[in-house]
């Protein structure tokens, strides 16, 4: 498929809250592939359709384990609590410390608009939240403690 550019932190449709998908469509499936393609290209865990300049509720993660694709996702449950440091593709290069939930229970649907469940920790967990929040215009600058530090070149 294609790669997509990733819009940064400044960019107004990353505060935008996305619409709802109705229906798939042959061009929401190739946005899906895109933007599989990107993170992976990009190094990332996580991408959300407005970080392409999308406003739709789509986004993709995967920690390792395989994609995980979630359409129109709704956080069903949270639990616990972490905090540690948390980047984005659309703010390169920067990290800041970020609390959330240490697990997360999603209701969503997949590439196929068939209805799925799916239940995260840890990494998982931080990853679902943090690309649910781009669906609401939320950055993680917008919930970070203290302040926006570099990277250390070895992380990037």
């Amino acid at each position: 498929m294609a790669i997509r550019n990733i819009r940064t932190m400044g960019d107004d449709i990353l505060t935008k809250h996305c619409k709802e998908v109705k229906e798939m469509t042959p061009k929401t499936r190739n946005l899906i592939e895109d933007m599989l393609d990107t993170m992976y290209l990009a190094g990332g865990v996580g991408l959300a359709a407005p970080q392409v300049g999308i406003l739709k509720r789509i986004a993709v993660v995967d920690v390792g384990d395989g994609p995980i694709v979630m359409v129109n996702p709704e956080i069903v449950e949270t639990a616990g609590e972490q905090s540690g440091m948390e980047g984005c593709l659309s703010l390169p290069g920067k990290h800041a410390l970020v609390t959330r939930p240490n697990y997360v229970k999603i209701r969503a649907f997949d590439r196929n608009m068939e209805p799925f469940e799916a239940e995260g920790e840890e990494l998982l967990a931080r990853a679902i939240l943090h690309e649910y929040d781009h669906l609401e215009g939320i950055m993680y600058v917008d919930i970070m403690e203290g302040e926006l530090e570099d990277v250390p070149e070895e992380e990037e």
